[in-house]
């Protein structure tokens, strides 16, 4: 995927700039850029039919220094204003462990929100992915969501990221909202400058080939390799009408969102305004949380990694080495 000189496109609106300690998205109409620490995202949902909302769920959030980059595809069962309280919630959720370096807990209690929720039929797939940018690793958790795909920029090539699953498999990778799993497995991935993520919601690999047959994930990788090297804020749209043009009724039966985020390379450098701002606010969460019916306050990792690497950047290191995830699994 060549290269992308991120200026300002005519007629598209500025990229969303992700500062400290802010969360950002939801389930409504969207087609964005994203840029926070590390990373380069596009983001585009259409809620089915002319709803306002609809069941796909998008979020970024960005911790208190820009390092920890956290986003959230969720394909919430239901559409419009059913699931609407529940993306409230996931962004409360999202607030609540922004400097989090470790997910394991955020999942465990997206988990439990949705179990809660069982007993009216919601649950939901998902994928949650962490990223690190002093050391480019990306934590992955797939709750029952279709495979994202990998580009790495070295080998010019489109993969899957994470093994297709098996009817042998434990069930500790099902959707949320199922049973209430104590732990769900994640990986990581060390993502190098120019690589690229491509998450979405199941939409596109239920759409139809031209000989009327599913596209499913193999049809879907084969199209993305098909239309071959393309800028990345054009790639989402390209892969899109590719679809459509496949079939008429494809992307017209269910919400459609994509998720594309592209490794940048880049060191966050949060101005003295922006980290001094999210000092404040993170001050006044604390306060705040006197109270024992407001919002739990966006606490850190008690790590090394995480709050002594905001001091002395050398100590971000430590978490190459000690993190308690698995590689990612051979795809093949």
């Amino acid at each position: 995927m060549p290269e992308t000189n991120n200026e300002p496109v005519a007629g598209r609106k500025p990229a969303q700039q992700m500062t400290c300690m802010e969360v950002w998205g939801g389930s409504q109409l969207t087609t964005r850029r994203v840029e926070m620490g590390g990373l380069d995202a596009w983001v585009y949902s259409k809620p089915f039919g002319d709803a306002e909302r609809g069941g796909d769920v998008y979020y970024a959030s960005s911790c208190a220094t820009g390092r920890i980059a956290r986003l959230l595809l969720a394909d919430v069962s239901g559409h419009g204003n059913t699931v609407a309280s529940t993306a409230a919630n996931l962004r409360t959720l999202m607030r609540r462990f922004v400097n989090r370096l470790d997910q394991t807990e955020f999942v465990r209690l997206l988990n439990q929100q949705f179990t809660e929720l069982s007993e009216s039929g919601t649950f939901a797939t998902a994928i949650v992915a962490t990223f690190f940018a002093p050391t480019q690793r990306l934590i992955v958790c797939n709750a029952g969501h279709p495979r994202p795909l990998l580009y790495q920029a070295a080998k010019q090539e489109w993969t899957f990221l994470g093994a297709e699953a098996t009817i042998d498999d434990a069930p500790n990778n099902i959707p949320l909202g199922i049973i209430d799993v104590s732990e769900y497995e994640q990986f990581d991935v060390e993502l190098k400058t120019g690589d690229c993520i491509l998450t979405y919601t199941d939409a596109l690999i239920e759409s139809r080939d031209a000989d009327g047959e599913m596209l499913g994930e193999a049809g879907l990788l084969r199209i993305v390799r098909l239309v071959g090297e393309v800028e990345p804020q054009l790639l989402t749209k390209t892969v899109l009408r590719e679809i459509a043009d496949r079939h008429p009724d494809n992307l017209t039966e269910d919400d459609v969102t994509v998720l594309l985020v592209r490794a940048n390379g880049q060191k966050p450098h949060p101005s003295l305004k922006d980290f001094l701002w999210a000092n404040i606010r993170f001050v006044g969460s604390l306060i705040r949380s006197i109270n024992p019916w407001a919002e739990r306050p966006p606490l850190p990792d008690l790590n090394v990694a995480n709050i002594g690497g905001a001091i002395i950047p050398a100590l971000e290191q430590r978490w190459r080495a000690g993190g308690p995830v698995q590689p990612p699994p051979d795809p093949r």
